[in-house]
């Protein structure tokens, strides 16, 4: 029989038998380390359970052992949004440090004993979130930018140290598992070797390796490299109970198949954290992948949920960074850049070095003091140092290198983008081409920033097409954006009829805007999203800010006098105003607000909090119609919260608004309100 309707009980037995085998020598081979069969007897067990798959379709499910040989090439990655925000940790980079964050979290929870720690090696690799549903994989998805990532599930499905199905028994219905994806050295090496061999290029590091094999269309691709994921914690948990500590959850993740870190320790105090550091360091080069740091966090959870979050980390954990790698190098040059309100930034162009990692040739230089204080000279050999993603910068110069023929660095007296006179205001360490929007490198930036997300929000309008639009003059101001035609956009690089008709179409929508929005995309300086959104409260309109001063702009919230002198003087300046006008005339419009104090506001003074998936909005439109009614919208739930809105799959912020009596709404009542404050 070969029906995919009908398959005969023999070979669902056969093909459960199969998995069953299949699932556990994968756990012994690439979480235990401890294989039992031959590679050639591993083959034969696949392969046949790859021909009953063949013959009866059906027998294919998704923890099916041979997923992980990779699926059909994908157009594009989706995007997932994560049910739970994946945070970042705040660094240390001390001892001293790491005691303050001790003492923080010692006075937060009202102690004099000490605080047991969880520690672990900070692995260097990819943050990942796995969704496992009744047992089963059902979601692989990157970090991205904590809200959501891409959608990598047919790649995940490749990696061998990934349960397909969980182990054992008494898991969640619900369970994300929160990992590191990365590429151990030795396989780094025998990939890179491979490369050589075939005359292709190596990979720069096995942190840029692992990326680059996560981010592959095809998974077979993916299949073919030896990624492995260390499992670090869990995420939302539904359906099933954990252990009290980090180190016993992690201890439960273990025994449903997952790897976890060797070098996981529980320590008495803090104390033992510092020690834990300084045996790490000495492992650390003998390790079989790279590590950046140490991550510390309270193990007991119950303390964990009173300690809480700050807006992008939790109080309770704290990664304590190695020291910054350094390498020497010469100076061949220094270019200036020019910045979005005119900032002129040096940057050193270096000798190529390879530090951190990776291959470094630019780096910051800040200003003019840092060049004045570092006492640098173009051809001097300066140490550059990279520590993490940080930007490369020169800390010092090797002063008794110095060449005969090093030369003085000139900062310029003219932009070298347009030639207009570079200003620097009294009091300020950053000299500013004075052009404006005369100046093409500040067109670029302004419009660039314009059509940002949380500005216009303009989808498809990149930087490479922004840059194409300003070096052909198509476009001056942001007003020109909505004079562009479908012919225009198509005869840019890499751009044709069909996306060009969606910049288009993008363009036509964001014309609808908000007057929040609207002021932030204006790029007033230090006018960021909260002040555009109190500015918009109080004067209601912006024939009201055209006719204010500074004075009254002081009334604001949050606007002090140099703020006030900003917004003043943007909107005292002929051009600005013109642009404006024509923004107007091209369509950009927004809905009425009438203008009210703080005070005035129905949620002024309220802290809220959102958490889990809301369907008929997404959570910054939410974040900004609460703002609108006065609101604070914070990233934690605290006993200060006022409410907490919760979609499915909010998690442990529910449960502590819960254990606090904080009001919670859901997405309905969200809405309800928001209409009756219409």
């Amino acid at each position: 029989m070969s029906s995919a309707d009908s398959v005969p009980a023999e070979a669902a037995a056969e093909a459960s038998r199969l998995r069953d085998q299949l699932n556990h020598h994968n756990h012994l081979y690439y979480v235990l380390d401890d294989p039992q069969i031959p590679d050639g007897e591993y083959d034969r067990l696949l392969r046949r359970l790859q021909d009953l798959e063949g013959q009866y379709p059906p027998l294919k499910t998704p923890d099916s052992p041979s997923q992980r040989v990779g699926a059909p090439p994908l157009d594009v990655f989706q995007q997932a949004r994560h049910l739970m925000p994946m945070l970042s940790l705040d660094n240390a980079f001390s001892d001293d440090e790491v005691l303050d964050f001790n003492r923080r979290v010692t006075e937060r929870l009202n102690r004099d004993g000490a605080i047991e720690y969880a520690c672990e090696p900070k692995l260097d690799g990819i943050a990942a979130s796995l969704i496992y549903r009744d047992g089963v994989l059902e979601r692989g998805a990157t970090r991205g930018d904590g809200t959501s990532g891409e959608d990598i599930t047919q790649n995940v499905r490749t990696i061998g140290s990934i349960p397909l199905r969980l182990m054992g028994s008494d898991h969640p219905q619900l369970l994300e598992v929160r990992g590191e994806i990365y590429l151990p050295r030795s396989g780094f090496e025998a990939m890179n070797k491979a490369a050589r061999d075939a005359g292709e290029k190596p990979f720069v590091n096995p942190r840029n390796a692992a990326a680059g094999s996560l981010r592959q269309l095809d998974s077979t691709i993916t299949a073919s490299r030896p990624l492995e994921m260390c499992a670090y914690s869990v995420g939302v948990v539904e359906g099933g109970e954990l252990a009290e500590t980090h180190t016993g959850v992690l201890a439960q993740l273990a025994q449903w198949g997952f790897l976890v870190n060797e070098h996981l320790q529980a320590v008495g105090d803090i104390d033992g954290c510092l020690s834990y550091y300084e045996k790490l360091s000495q492992l650390r080069d003998g390790l079989d992948y790279d590590i950046d740091g140490i991550v510390y966090k309270v193990n007991d959870l119950s303390l964990q949920n009173r300690l809480g979050f700050v807006a992008r980390a939790p109080r309770w954990a704290i990664a304590r960074k190695f020291p910054a790698q350094e390498e020497m190098t010469q100076l061949m040059d220094v270019e200036f850049q020019v910045g979005r309100t005119g900032s002129i930034t040096p940057v050193a162009r270096l000798q190529p070095v390879f530090v951190g990692g990776v291959t470094v040739t630019n780096a910051t230089l800040h200003n003019r003091d840092e060049i004045k204080r570092l006492g640098l000279k173009v051809l001097d050999t300066v140490v550059v140092r990279r520590a993490g993603d940080v930007i490369p910068q020169v800390v010092s110069v090797v002063a008794d290198r110095r060449p005969d023929d090093a030369q003085d660095i000139a900062f310029p007296d003219k932009c070298p983008a347009c030639d207009s006179p570079v200003e620097q205001i009294e009091g300020e360490v950053v000299a500013r081409c004075s052009g404006g929007l005369v100046c093409p490198a500040q067109r670029k930036e302004a419009i660039k920033h314009f059509a940002s997300r949380k500005a216009l929000d303009v989808d498809g309008l990149g930087d490479k097409i922004v840059e194409q639009l300003v070096d052909r003059d198509l476009v001056q101001t942001p007003a020109d954006l909505f004079a562009l035609t479908v012919e225009q956009i198509a005869d840019l690089e890499r751009m044709a009829e069909k996306s060009a008709s969606n910049l288009v179409a993008a363009l036509e929508k964001s014309r609808d805007t908000t007057l929040p929005r609207f002021l932030y995309a204006l790029g007033i300086r230090e006018v960021g999203e909260a002040t555009a959104q109190s500015l918009a409260n109080h004067f209601g309109s912006l024939d009201a800010l055209f006719q204010t001063d500074e004075e009254a702009l002081q009334e604001v919230d949050d606007v002090g006098p140099v703020v006030a002198h900003f917004v003043a003087d943007f909107f005292a300046s002929p051009s600005n105003r013109q642009v404006i006008e024509q923004l107007q005339q091209a369509g950009v419009n927004w809905p009425a607000i009438t203008p009210r104090s703080e005070s005035e506001l129905p949620l002024a003074g309220q802290t809220w909090v959102l958490t889990g998936t809301l369907e008929s909005m997404s959570r910054s439109e939410a974040k900004e119609k609460l703002q609108q009614l006065g609101a604070k919208v914070a990233g934690s739930v605290s006993a200060k919260s006022s409410c907490v809105v919760a979609g499915p799959g909010a998690g442990s912020k529910l449960t502590k608004a819960q254990q606090l009596g904080i009001e919670v709404m859901d997405e309905q009542q969200l809405i309800d309100m928001l209409k009756g404050h219409q």
